[in-house]
């Protein structure tokens, strides 16, 4: 716990900047900012001084918030800079450069595993079951892959929050995947990831920590009501629609009969990746087990949503750690994460 108040610069998008008070929003403009103000309202209410800083295009304004304010730590709750997503981490590193602490991860983390093709090669290399996948770049020739095998799942291969992501992504022939990979690259303008697609229980797992890591109860996403042909898909829709949500009874919660020693093993592999893909702070971990009780990795996101009712917090409170105590700890992770400055 950290003995004395801080001050906290948390830096948001310039457009999610969050209000004082939730009064006369509706529920749908406060999904917008709802991380943003449960995290801002929990550090004032601990003590802290915090100032918010929204940031669109340029570093000026957040150059100038260290030196003339001089914060002891930035709370990072960016998910994007200029537009694209991969950017967030050059924030991060010049927070390095300026020689402030920051919660969340490091930028080698958010690099390695924002490119998904790289996370899995890596994830590969230290034999971490994931499913077998190649990569379509734009603007290259549509060539059938010969060694991926029928269902096939198509994404983009840098894009997030299920961007692009709907039932129309498992494809069964040759021509619907064609179809598919032109799709993403018209409508993400990225490249396509294309794996095969693994069948099978949707399971999440918080990690916190540095260098020694904590993990909190295995998650499970329920696709409720939705028919088989549909259920198995975390599209658009499924994770952020609230309305399509209560419809169909789709929510996450604690995994429930889990075969026996498969908690203890989704937090071992948890922990794994983790240090394979060099993440830091905080994270969650999407795998997926099989009717079989095989695990295979579909991603490592760092920096999770941290709104008091997602998945992060909501299974950090189920480990008995309270919404300001993960708050807290996350903070002091940030305080203490060993930058390469402060080997110097």
């Amino acid at each position: 716990m950290t003995r004395k108040p801080l001050r906290v610069l948390v830096l948001v998008h310039e457009t999610l900047v969050p209000p004082e008070s939730t009064q006369g929003f509706t529920d749908q403009e406060i999904d917008e900012w709802r991380t943003e103000y449960d995290v801002t309202t929990c550090l004032k209410a601990m003590g802290h001084d915090v100032r918010v800083l929204g940031l669109g295009d340029n570093l000026s304004d957040l150059r100038a918030a260290i030196t003339d304010w001089k914060p002891d730590v930035a709370f990072n709750l960016l998910e994007e800079f200029q537009g694209i997503v991969t950017y967030d981490q050059y924030v991060v590193a010049f927070l390095e450069l300026m020689k402030l602490p920051y919660t969340g991860c490091n930028p080698r983390g958010m690099m390695i595993s924002r490119d998904k093709v790289l996370s899995k090669q890596i994830l590969a290399y230290h034999r971490i079951p994931t499913a077998r996948f190649a990569l379509f770049p734009r603007k290259r020739k549509f060539v059938a892959p010969r060694r991926l095998k029928f269902p096939l799942f198509v994404k983009s291969a840098t894009e997030d929050a299920s961007l692009g992501i709907a039932q129309a992504s498992i494809v069964t022939d040759v021509a619907k995947l064609k179809e598919r990979i032109e799709f993403i690259h018209e409508q993400t303008s990225s490249d396509a990831l294309v794996e095969e697609y693994v069948e099978g229980r949707e399971l999440y797992i918080g990690v916190l920590g540095n260098d020694r890591l904590t993990t909190f109860p295995v998650w499970e996403l329920s696709f409720g009501t939705l028919p088989d042909v549909m259920a198995g898909i975390a599209t658009r829709k499924v994770k952020w629609d609230r309305k399509y949500q209560q419809k169909h009874g789709i929510g996450t919660g604690p995994a429930r009969e889990l075969p026996e020693g498969m908690p203890q093993k989704v937090a071992q592999a948890a922990r794994r990746i983790y240090r394979a893909l060099s993440l830091s702070g905080y994270a969650r971990i999407d795998m997926r087990l099989t009717a079989e009780g095989q695990l295979y990795v579909l991603e490592a996101n760092a920096n999770p949503n941290l709104a008091q009712i997602e998945d992060f917090a909501t299974s950090a409170l189920a480990s008995g750690l309270g919404y300001d105590k993960a708050l807290e700890r996350i903070l002091q992770l940030g305080l203490t994460y060993q930058a390469a400055w402060r080997e110097t």
